[in-house]
């Protein structure tokens, strides 16, 4: 069995975001200091060096914003997107689903951050702009896009009914500049499109949602369909449908997108940017399908407990997910992007207690489970434990391969605060 080693001591609260939290060298750790995971206070992105344990603060929140939920690009030098409140907050305006952004750091660039998502809310409003609050960002594999789940401040203002969580995704080289005539306006450097389809009024049965959430890019090259055409562009993400009977009933989905960055300029059966009383709308030639059939079975449904998201196999043939057996137990399933049936990965006697990650090779996954880090062989399903049973187990939160495979970051609850801890695989 690994040893574990604890990269923090301090009592302050060291959150991971759930993946891409390591630099490309697999040296250092970003994080945020929020004292718990739902308490959005923290005033500080950083980073911590494995080997010496130097901390370096990359940013410092001001005029009253708070930040935090930090992910890191794959280049070298790497660039760090994170949330940013707003600055200035009163009763009327503050850190909210609707008001938040995120920011681009290049630190061997700049000190001060680049707002991502360009923010217009008074029509007539901007293709390429959003209305709304954008959060968990992440690089694709390749760093030239970033996908990012989304809430729409006029649709929580004119009826929060409306207000449905989608996905989108942030083309860089597009910067957006808008007219500003709210003085909570601004501009931003990415073209951001909304991906995901939903609607408030799902019928019960069919494949519509009315929540799109828990994302993740398909494949470091996207994916082959059956007939060896690849789609080089995809997120999985889990969608909230209606059973027969009219129950919340989680699924997986997939969103092909389109290769060339000037057709998510095109507007499909809808505006791009949405209107006063409609939701921002994807680009023409994006394909939302549903994967995942689970109400015929014993416990249907992809858990949402523990929180996870779903995460795709490297050559893009495998989505990850958690779903309870038969036996009513929290196992990882897998199921190809192109469709079929779900199969079983873990076979578990415990429930499955983390959201995961994939090896960069491919064949193993990292989680929690029966309180132990664990590493899963896909092939097999056999687990081996990475740290030693412990009485409270490790967060659920963050359990993330470093780039060159040899290392997995965790974190700790101690003394009320979470910590980070590395064990070598």
């Amino acid at each position: 069995m690994a040893s574990e080693q604890q990269l923090t001591f301090d009592a302050r609260g060291h959150q991971l975001t759930n993946i891409n939290v390591w630099t490309a060298d697999s040296q250092w750790l970003a994080y945020d200091v929020r004292p718990k995971g739902s308490d959005f206070s923290g005033l500080t992105i950083e980073r911590i060096n494995i080997a010496s344990g130097e901390v370096e603060t990359l940013y410092r929140a001001g005029d009253g914003a708070h930040v935090g939920v930090v992910t890191v690009s794959a280049e070298t030098p790497p660039r760090y997107v994170f949330i940013h409140g707003p600055e200035h907050p009163d009763n009327h305006w503050r850190y909210d689903f609707h008001h938040r952004r995120g920011v681009i750091l290049a630190p061997h660039k700049s000190a001060t951050p680049v707002t991502l998502d360009a923010f217009d809310i008074t029509p007539p409003f901007t293709p390429g702009a959003l209305r709304g609050g954008s959060h968990v960002h992440v690089f694709s594999p390749d760093s030239s896009r970033l996908s990012f789940t989304y809430n729409d401040h006029l649709m929580y203002e004119w009826h929060s009914a409306e207000d449905l969580r989608n996905v989108g995704v942030a083309l860089a080289g597009h910067p957006i500049y808008i007219s500003k005539a709210h003085p909570r306006e601004y501009d931003g450097s990415h073209f951001c499109v909304l991906v995901s389809q939903t609607t408030a009024t799902p019928q019960a049965g069919s494949d519509d949602i009315n929540r799109a959430y828990e994302e993740g890019w398909i494949g470091q090259q996207g994916y082959l369909h059956a007939d060896g055409r690849r789609q080089r562009w995809a997120l999985a993400f889990i969608g909230d449908t209606l059973s027969a009977q009219g129950e919340k009933l989680p699924e997986v989905f997939v969103v092909d997108l389109p290769e060339n960055d000037k057709d998510y300029a095109s507007a499909g059966a809808a505006p791009l940017q949405g209107s006063e009383t409609r939701l921002p709308a994807p680009p023409a030639g994006v394909v939302q399908r549903r994967l995942t059939y689970t109400a015929h079975r014993r416990f249907p449904g992809v858990v949402l407990q523990p929180r996870h998201w779903l995460r795709t196999s490297p050559d893009g043939s495998t989505i990850a997910f958690l779903m309870k057996d038969d036996n009513g137990i929290v196992q990882v399933w897998g199921i190809s992007p192109t469709g079929g049936e779900p199969w079983p990965i873990s076979h578990a006697a415990t429930d499955i207690q983390s959201a995961f990650n994939w090896h960069p090779q491919g064949d193993m996954l990292a989680l929690v489970c029966d309180n132990s880090v664990m590493l899963l062989d896909v092939a097999s399903g056999e687990m081996r434990r990475l740290t030693p049973r412990s009485e409270q187990a490790p967060s659920g939160d963050a359990v993330v391969f470093s780039p060159d495979g040899c290392w997995v970051a965790f974190m700790r609850e101690i003394a009320g605060f979470a910590q980070l801890f590395v064990t070598p695989v």
